[in-house]
């Protein structure tokens, strides 16, 4: 998730090297990925589409048919769990291959995405973009501006295990801004606490989103009444019985699986070791991680190619699909004691490992 080194550089590529600007960095492994970010920056459509439809029908259906077949036997009703569970939770990734593509990429994708999944997922993108990027910015990441990182490495042991809880409670927190807040909003001081608080998907608490401008506020405003609508919707149709109790709760419990293992997830994103300070582009590479192959489980808790999250900072215009290349090349090409292999990792378990180490170890 990060790099952004330059306002006039293509996203997809770290800056060109010259003499000053890349003193102590690891310059073979920028160079190479320059060259793949040219090499492999084309967005396929089709890749994009019939990934998103197909996880989609998976996870809708599943869904659907926990609510609809109560009768199913226990191995049944938990494979069905499974399949809802994971594969909404690769339908929402999605958002972020959308804070990193121009509107032209795929076109119409940013509205199929909200349609099938940002809305009824509760997280339509606007709530993404304009808030990741500022994790890619080169002299935001790590520091007290970046909205996306906290230095867990350096917090007490309890905040890891707290950290992933209150995801649990996610869904509860968004039916209550969609529901209660959006509403509310449309009185001027509520509407600028909502707006800088409760409109970013972000982790640090001391974050605070600047205002829209231009056809991002009226893609926001649009978002924001379609998504808003949809929960009231729900709520009014549980309260008079359309919508049985049960239905809501599955609802409630797959989304809230969901944005568990996300957080999960988000704790082998990063080693989470940087306590404040401007980082290096090489720095904030080996502070990201990539759990690459031969492991398989990845592409269930990483997917849509978080599982090369380190690749991503150093590369972060690059499409999903494009990723498993990017590394194949940079491993193959790049010899062992350089930079590009201290970000690959072999497990999850081994990240989470030593980030509970080194917790409590420190302050923040």
């Amino acid at each position: 998730m990060m790099i952004a080194a330059a306002a006039r550089l293509p996203e997809s590529a770290p800056p060109p090297v010259n003499n000053g600007a890349l003193a102590g960095e690891d310059v073979a492994m920028i160079k190479l990925a320059a060259t793949l970010g040219r090499e492999l920056a084309a967005y396929k459509p089709a890749i994009y589409w019939t990934d998103t439809l197909a996880s989609a029908a998976l996870g809708w259906g599943a869904l659907a048919a926990l609510i609809l077949m109560p009768g199913l036997p226990v191995a049944a009703t938990a494979a069905l769990a499974v399949v809802a569970v994971l594969a909404l939770y690769r339908l929402g990734s999605f958002i972020h291959e959308i804070t990193h593509m121009k509107d032209d990429s795929v076109p119409g994708y940013r509205l199929g995405w909200n349609l099938l999944a940002g809305i009824p997922l509760m997280i339509p993108s606007f709530m993404y973009e304009g808030v990741h990027n500022l994790h890619h910015a080169r002299n935001r990441y790590g520091t007290a501006r970046d909205p996306e990182y906290m230095a867990l490495a350096l917090k007490p042991k309890h905040s890891l295990p707290l950290f992933v809880l209150v995801a649990a409670l996610g869904p509860i927190g968004l039916i209550i801004r969609w529901s209660l807040l959006a509403p509310l909003s449309l009185l001027p001081p509520v509407r600028e606490f909502v707006r800088a608080r409760l409109s970013a998907l972000s982790i640090n608490p001391d974050f605070r989103r600047d205002p829209p401008a231009g056809p991002h506020r009226t893609r926001w405003n649009i978002m924001e009444v379609a998504t808003s609508v949809m929960v009231i919707a729900v709520l009014a149709a549980v309260a008079t019985g359309i919508i049985p109790l049960r239905a809501f709760g599955i609802w409630l419990a797959v989304l809230s699986a969901s944005m568990v293992i996300n957080q999960i997830r988000t704790l082998a994103a990063h080693l989470w070791e940087n306590d404040g300070k401007v980082m290096t582009i090489t720095g904030q590479y080996l502070d990201s991680v990539n759990v690459p192959p031969p492991a398989l489980l990845p592409e269930l808790w990483a997917p849509v190619g978080l599982r090369y999250h380190a690749l991503h900072h150093l590369l972060p215009g690059l499409p999903y699909h494009a990723l498993p290349e990017a590394h194949r090349r940079l491993a193959a090409e790049l010899p062992q004691g350089n930079a590009y292999h201290g970000g690959n990792h072999p497990t999850l378990a081994g990240v989470i490992a030593r980030l509970w180490a080194s917790a409590g170890t420190a302050r923040a």
